[in-house]
């Protein structure tokens, strides 16, 4: 298996969803694929999983600003991340029943602990909040000075983390962060578009073993570290996409990779589409 992501070549293209509303996640349960647009109405699209035909749209009462989407097989539920309310939107699947809870600090990104419980990077306290999925806050995790504006993490099956992070003139970085909080190893550093340097990575996702694909954003592109961080190759090329990458969902059962592509218009996002590759 080690040798099979190793060897993957850039990913093909095999799917492009409709272009429309910004998307802000995606994310799979069972058989469908959830696709979670910026609008004040049907935020939710939900997508048969294999054919990519629309099956049903849905709304989240009191969801405001969402900013990423993961769901989870365990609790048979979705969680959304809401900025403007600093909250976190429980969706309850199939049926949509939704609760919420507070994270009480500027929330980025969200993942799932190997123990089944929600991760949320709050990027400007660089802290790590562990909630169970009442929302209960089990633990919170501070980040070295260093790992400045973290926008996702994503618990490893040893317990430590990986942390993508960067903005402005800051360090762009993805960071093998310990248990404690220590920084273990780290890929990347000033921004750049070489192969050792990324420009605001923003989304990653991790597969069985422990390979990592970062959305790397203002490069346009989707890239493919090794479970030491060491750089492999682009796996989602400029060419590839109409605009920026912002979100990326890895399906391991189908070796499918999603990937947001979202258009801007005067500084703004104006539109966008979820892209489907073989990896």
């Amino acid at each position: 298996m080690y040798l099979w992501c190793v060897c993957v070549a850039v990913g093909r293209m095999i799917q492009t969803l409709p272009i429309g509303e910004p998307v802000q996640g995606v994310t799979s349960l069972d058989n469908h694929l959830y696709v979670l647009r910026r609008k004040s109405f049907e935020q939710i699209e939900v997508y048969d999983i294999n054919s990519y035909r629309l099956l049903r749209t849905f709304r989240v009462p009191a969801l405001d600003a969402a900013s990423d989407i993961v769901a989870c097989r365990y609790n048979r539920c979705a969680y959304i991340s809401d900025n403007s309310q600093m909250s976190v939107h429980k969706v309850a699947l199939p049926d949509a029943t939704v609760t919420q809870w507070l994270v009480n600090d500027k929330l980025a990104r969200l993942s799932l602990t190997v123990t089944h419980s929600v991760l949320v990077t709050c990027i400007l306290v660089r802290k790590i909040k562990e909630f169970s999925t009442d929302g209960q806050l089990l633990r919170e995790l501070t980040l070295p000075q260093d790992t400045v504006s973290p926008w996702h993490t994503i618990q490893l099956s040893s317990g430590e983390f990986i942390v993508c992070h960067g903005r402005h003139d800051q360090l762009h970085r993805v960071c093998l962060i310990g248990s404690d909080g220590s920084l273990v190893k780290s890929h990347g550093g000033e921004n750049g578009s070489g192969s050792q340097q990324m420009h605001a990575p923003a989304h990653m996702a991790v597969d069985r073993n422990g390979f990592v694909f970062v959305v790397d954003v203002k490069n346009h592109r989707v890239l493919l570290l090794s479970p030491v961080l060491n750089y492999i190759r682009e796996v989602v090329l400029r060419k590839q996409l109409r605009s920026k990458p912002l979100r990326v969902h890895l399906d391991s059962d189908r070796r499918r990779l999603y990937v947001t592509d979202n258009q801007y218009k005067d500084g703004k996002l104006a539109a966008g589409q979820v892209l489907v590759f073989t990896v």
